[in-house]
């Protein structure tokens, strides 16, 4: 098969792109991030959030799962920094880190809606 000579990366674009392209350790925690953002269970998790600060019980009450379950999930979360928590007495109470989380469900949901 005869190479096709009239294809060429132009440099200028080539070296746009390299400019642009964050590091590789960056894209892997990027990767990470939004795996999170693929399982059902924590989407869940983090629409209650969304709506109130709330403590493990009442989120595992709302979404019909077991405490233990919802105490994984957080975990990972947590992990992620997408939510938060302080403590009152014995309970811990959990809610969304900060405003990009809300930005982030809220143009996935309006890409999806599309």
């Amino acid at each position: 098969m005869e190479e096709n000579t009239y294809l060429r990366v132009d440099e200028e674009t080539l070296l746009e792109v390299d400019e642009k392209m964050p590091p590789e350790e960056e894209l892997q925690d990027l990767a990470e991030f939004f795996k999170v953002f693929g399982d059902a269970t924590r989407l869940k998790i983090l629409y209650v959030l969304l709506c109130s600060e709330m403590c493990v019980y009442d989120i595992s009450a709302i979404l019909g799962m077991s405490q233990s379950a919802i105490s994984h999930q957080l975990r990972v979360l947590k992990q992620m920094d997408l939510v938060k928590n302080r403590r009152e007495g014995k309970t811990i109470f959990y809610s969304l880190a900060d405003d990009h989380i809300t930005t982030i469900l809220s143009q996935g949901l309006d890409h999806i809606e599309e």
